[in-house]
């Protein structure tokens, strides 16, 4: 599975922003998450149902 088919659009779900499989965590916050100065570790700690190639994900979606 490439990183980029973990982000989804979808106007139902977090008014149309890119979210994370669809699972209501929108790009943005990862991002936010991670200027921080939080560690992915960390994130996945926080959040049980991320997993590490979903911030990734959201780095190369942000990246593009």
């Amino acid at each position: 599975m490439s990183l980029l088919s973990r982000i989804t659009i979808d106007p139902s779900v977090c008014h149309g922003k890119p979210t994370i499989r669809g699972l209501r965590y929108p790009v943005e916050l990862i991002l936010d998450l991670l200027s921080t100065g939080m560690s992915i570790d960390e994130i996945l700690a926080d959040y049980e149902d991320l997993e590490r190639d979903d911030i990734l994900a959201a780095l190369t979606f942000a990246a593009r």
